[in-house]
């Protein structure tokens, strides 16, 4: 694949993970989140993370994703998962996938956490942030 190729692909799913984050946000999704995850991983440009207030509102910010990518580009997710749970629905649309957590599973699984690499760790329970890997050589 040439270097122009890669980046009208680039383009496509940043257009894509923004509509999905305009349509989430529509909806009154929380804590709202994108994350740039191409250089960490193959499999995915984006991971879009937001909480439901309830597994009603879950399935329906998923429900109007799906809807809304069908009918502005044509676009029906490659996969998705826990529709029927209603706690932690995943719509796979390649380059970009869309987390829909309830609270409970967005605190526990802490994606955000995982994927970002800022060298900061965060201490939840003090609010303190400390910066790993650093050695004060004065």
């Amino acid at each position: 694949m040439d270097l122009e190729s890669n980046r009208e692909i680039t383009a496509k799913s940043h257009r894509i993970a923004e509509e999905i984050k305009a349509v989430l946000e529509s909806k009154n999704g929380q804590d709202l989140e994108l994350l740039a995850v191409e250089d960490k991983t193959t499999l995915a440009d984006y991971f879009i993370l937001v909480t439901g207030t309830s597994t009603t509102h879950i399935k329906t910010l998923a429900d109007e994703v799906i809807f809304q990518l069908r009918e502005r580009f044509g676009l029906s997710p490659h996969h998705v998962e826990g529709a029927d749970d209603r706690r932690w629905i995943l719509l796979d649309y390649g380059d970009v996938v869309t987390h829909i957590f309830h609270p409970e599973e967005r605190d526990y699984y802490s994606l955000e956490r995982l994927w970002t690499t800022t060298g900061n760790y965060r201490d939840q329970n003090s609010g303190k942030a400390e910066i790993t890997g650093y050695t004060d050589l004065n």
